[in-house]
């Protein structure tokens, strides 16, 4: 990168759509804060949710999801049970350019209350909403907020383009819109 981090994330936003919607400021304002930041992008969390149950006692087989693995939730807020995760996304769409890379790690206001976040690589030419999951370590139920920050996504800039994109491997999770499980190979 050889322009400020924030400013480049900004062009990047507005010349190839890689970010909508797009903050081009943090917002916090009362709220887990969100947009641009320094050296990155805080995404949000949208307000879709599947929770995960044990009531119906069965194996979570990354191969085959059992969809009585979980419940549906939309709300404001989710409470996420101790000892246990959920399965969100982000309200921002995502469209990686070929010569980038994006990391995402949990923002510090939920990790100091136990959360976990957990999002894979948004490789090169990846594109949709990620699907995010979101661990509650503590031995308390954790209260987790729709439209306000969760995580924060760095991107590397390669000095060329890769070889094989994720678009060119027709990933099994490109262009997701909704919260995806797992998906067998």
């Amino acid at each position: 990168m050889t322009v400020k981090p924030d400013i480049w994330i900004k062009k990047m936003a507005r010349e190839h759509g890689m970010i909508t919607p797009f903050d081009d400021s943090q917002v916090g304002r009362g709220a887990i804060s969100f947009g641009v930041s320094s050296y990155g992008y805080d995404i949000r969390l949208a307000d879709e949710f599947k929770i995960f149950t044990n009531v119906n006692a069965t194996v979570i087989d990354p191969k085959n999801i059992d969809q009585r693995n979980f419940i549906d939730f939309k709300g404001e807020s989710c409470i996420i049970p101790h000892n246990s995760f959920v399965l969100a996304r982000s309200v921002e769409y995502f469209k990686i350019p070929r010569d980038i890379l994006a990391l995402c790690f949990g923002k510090s206001t939920y990790a100091r209350c136990g959360i976990v976040v957990n999002v894979t690589p948004l490789e090169p030419e990846w594109e949709g909403y990620i699907t995010i999951s979101i661990s509650n370590t503590s031995p308390l139920p954790t209260k987790i907020y729709a439209n306000e920050g969760i995580a924060q996504a760095i991107f590397l800039e390669a000095s060329e383009v890769c070889q094989i994109s994720y678009a060119d491997k027709k990933g099994k999770y490109q262009k997701q819109t909704a919260i995806t499980h797992s998906k067998p190979e």
